[in-house]
This record gives C-alpha cells, structure tokens and sequence, in this order.
C-alpha cells in the first residue's frame, strides 16, 4: 500500500503545546518538510525566541539555541558569522520581534545578515494573555486596549515587512498566510525561496506569516481564520515586497535577479581607493 501521508523528519514526536486553531503547528510543519526537502536537517540552526513558542527548540529536530526577548536576529548573526556553512533561521513572534526586538531585526536587515527569519504576526502578544502588539490593529481590542486600539494614544500597527524592504541589505521579503491549501502551498514556496537566498548568501530573508490566536482573540478557530482574511489582510496584504525577480535553478543556484550589492550604490573597495 503506497504511503501518502507521515510525520516529517524535520519534527519530533513531541506533541505540540499550541491552542486548537493557532497557525503554529502549521507553520512548523511547513518549516520542517521544507528543511527535508531542501536537506538541511544536518546544517540547520534555528533560533527560539520568547513567546509562544519559546519552546520550538523541542519541536524542531534540526540544531536550536533560545535567545532572550527579542535578540534571535543578534543571536542568529554570531553563529551565521561563524558557521558559514551553515542555514540559520530565527522564528519569532510580533511583540518579540516588532517590539522589544525592533533594534535587532532592522539593523540585522540592514547590515545584510545572511540569516532567514520567520516571523508570525498574529497581532496580540498570545503567551501573556493579549495585550497589545505593535501589530494590533486600530479598534482592536486587547487586554491593554480594552475599548480597542485608537491611534491617538497607541499609534498606529507597524507593518514590519514594508519596513524592512526598503533597507537596502535586505534581499528578500514576503509576507504569506496559512489559511487555505493554496496559501500553505504559497507559504512553503516562500520559505524554500527564504532559505535559497541565504544558501547564496544574497543576503537578509525574512518570511512574515499572518496568523490567528483564537484564545487571545476569543473566537473559535473557524471564525478566527475567517477574521484574519476580513480584517488582517487589509492592513498587510500577502505578497512579495522585496525579490520577487530573484530566480533559482533546479539545483538551488542563483541565476538572476537583483541582489543588495546590486542596490548598494558605493562600492568599499572604490571608496578606500
């Protein structure tokens, strides 16, 4: 009998911890098949940051060391600076990454990091009951925005991956959802691409994935994905902002596209002359 399903290698029998209906598991498995695929279990190195999943380290079965709030991207530049040969990613949430770790991520973006991150944006801080993110979106409702999100006192959401294209040492930038088999299909597309960047060593890739929190949103998980898609998508629409001309071959090679050297404008070593 021919098999058409099993676990992935990239995963450990540990069984998640997440909520029913959270996008984590999924995103996780994409991960993982892609890393399979792609043979980078021995290679890899991923990084955990603090939040939901300060834990991934036992759920992925390639290499993981846990950061400090926020510091995955820092983290993720010393070992990628030492072990070159190797595929480092980091995997972080919105408050993680959009808020205490705003100082990492922009200026690993914009030194060039040769570093992969995903990052799931689901618009709330879920590990700590649901407060506001940087992420929330205006007239959301949060424990910390009980009457929902009003710009005059909390601003406005920050839309990290619009942010980040325009840094010249950023290659590539996508942001995905898992709502349906045609967006899954979408996302695993996008990190393979994510993970081919760095191989080449492009330069900074960065995969950010709308997700839901039904517990800290108080829905269900039908009804959760159902608002991601009404609301959630019109403040960060899916798409690629920056790389989308990158192209690999059959064998994960560069063969076109444009590339942050390419953007660089002064060249160091005509500088130095």
């Amino acid at each position: 009998m021919a098999i058409v399903f099993e676990p992935t290698k990239g995963l450990t029998t540990k069984p998640f911890h997440y909520c029913p209906g959270c996008c984590h598991g999924i995103i996780h498995r994409l991960i993982a098949e892609t890393m399979v695929e792609m043979d980078l279990l021995e290679s890899a190195v991923g990084v955990a940051s603090v939040g939901c999943t300060y834990n991934s380290y036992e759920y992925f079965s390639n290499d993981m060391v846990q950061a400090s709030h926020g510091r995955a991207p820092a983290v993720a530049t010393g070992i990628k600076r030492n072990l070159k040969d190797h595929v480092v990613f980091t995997y972080q949430g919105d408050g993680d990454l959009a808020s205490i770790g705003t100082a990492e991520i922009i200026h690993a973006a914009a030194r060039g990091e040769k570093i992969t991150v995903f990052f799931v944006n689901n618009a709330v801080y879920g590990m700590t009951s649901g407060q506001m993110a940087p992420t929330t979106l205006l007239g959301q409702v949060t424990t910390t925005s009980p009457f929902g999100r009003d710009q005059s006192y909390q601003g406005y959401p920050i839309n990290v991956s619009e942010l980040l294209s325009n840094l010249t040492g950023s290659a590539y930038i996508e942001r995905v959802c898992v709502t349906d088999f045609k967006n899954i299909q979408n996302a695993k597309q996008a990190i393979k691409k994510a993970f081919q960047v760095q191989q080449n060593n492009i330069g900074f890739s960065m995969v950010e994935f709308l997700s839901t929190c039904p517990t800290n949103w108080g829905k269900e998980p039908l009804p959760a994905m159902d608002w991601l898609k009404e609301n959630m998508i019109k403040q960060y629409p899916l798409g690629c902002y920056k790389g989308n001309d990158l192209v690999f071959d059959a064998d994960g090679k560069y063969v076109s596209g444009t590339r942050p050297v390419d953007n660089a404008g002064v060249n160091v070593a005509e500088v130095k002359k």
